[in-house]
């Protein structure tokens, strides 16, 4: 059986990346794959140290190549794009030059001011295969002399209602209560302050559910400490039962690469309220009908007398363009193209 391996800084977590390659290493092994993962942190099978973001060192070198000496085809998740670990994005580089692997880019280091001068990456070699999240970063790569696939991030579209009384109960959170979630890690780029804004003028409780990161603790409890609404920060999982113990669900995010919540929010039927980021937009065009932060007067409008009809619209694109089954499309299409196909 061919074997493949996922490579990423950390893997199995609840970060955004994890979501994903934990999706595509099951989609990889539904179509023929012994699937192995490879990163620095997380509950991973091939555990090397150096590959973690911010691992100044990198990795030993023999080390990384005896843990993908027998793979086939490597997925690298991200470590390739972003430079966290410049020193391992080298290293998994030159450890894969010449043999098949597909670099899946989330966030290329000129869609953050902070890495703009940064040119070495994303990583190239002539037997690879680019794949992106958006149109948009498709087009940069283009200009950049690179050719990338876009396949959007894929969601399990079938999976049943959440609880929302136990979630509720869990967070001692009583059913009269607007429940305002904000599923996401506490970084700048979330805009913490603007989902407080929007939970404040509604009346609502304000949810965070992610840990601090990029030294960001400090100005988020200042943020929280300041916040004119009750406050629940407890990290818990993105689970149906988040977004059905949820009245409205807030992603006014200045950047993301993609924005998994707007689409999760549409498959368990929640209303969302959606930063203008230029993704956004782009994921917006296949009909979605979202909120704006500066339009809270439809927000209320909505949550007092419930549109079903806009509910059903989210779902049904969502569940149409955005399933794992358009994703498992795409990638064996890519294989095909590629000769890489168990």
């Amino acid at each position: 059986m061919a074997r493949g391996a996922i490579i990423s800084f950390r893997l199995g977590l609840a970060d955004g990346v994890s979501v994903v390659a934990r999706l595509w290493q099951q989609m990889l092994t539904d179509i023929g794959f012994e699937m192995v993962t490879v990163a620095a942190e997380g509950p991973v099978d091939r555990l090397v140290p150096g590959l973690g973001i911010d691992q100044p060192e990198g990795p030993d070198p023999d080390q990384l190549a005896a843990a993908v000496a027998d793979v086939d085809l490597a997925v690298v998740e991200n470590l390739c794009t972003i430079p966290l670990n410049l020193p391992a994005a080298r290293a998994v580089a030159r450890t894969l030059a010449g043999r098949p692997a597909i670099l899946h880019h989330h966030d290329p280091p000129w869609q953050r001011s902070r890495f703009a001068s940064v040119t070495e990456l994303p990583s190239h070699d002539p037997c690879w295969r680019h794949v992106v999240i958006n149109r948009l970063t498709a087009v940069q790569f283009a200009q950049r002399g690179l050719h990338a696939t876009v396949i959007y991030n894929g969601f399990d579209t079938h999976r049943p209602e959440g609880d929302r009384a136990a979630m509720r109960a869990q967070l001692q959170v009583d059913e009269q209560t607007l429940l305002i979630a904000h599923p996401v890690r506490a970084i700048p780029r979330k805009n913490i302050p603007a989902a407080i804004a929007i939970a404040e003028e509604l009346g609502g409780l304000y949810w965070l559910m992610g840990q601090a990161e990029e030294g960001y603790a400090p100005a988020l409890e200042h943020i929280l400490g300041e916040a004119r609404c009750p406050v629940i920060h407890r990290p818990v999982a993105r689970t149906p039962d988040i977004y059905a113990a949820a009245d409205l669900v807030v992603f006014p995010s200045v950047w993301e690469g993609f924005g998994n919540p707007p689409v999760e929010a549409a498959i368990w039927r929640r209303p969302c309220v959606v930063g203008a980021y230029p993704v956004a937009e782009e994921l917006a065009e296949f009909g979605f009908r979202w909120f704006s932060p500066n339009r809270l007067d439809e927000v209320r409008a909505f949550l007092s007398s419930p549109d079903i009809g806009l509910l059903d619209q989210n779902q049904a694109i969502a569940q149409q363009h955005f399933s794992l089954e358009r994703v498992r499309a795409d990638l064996v299409a890519l294989l095909d193209e590629a000769g890489w196909r168990p």
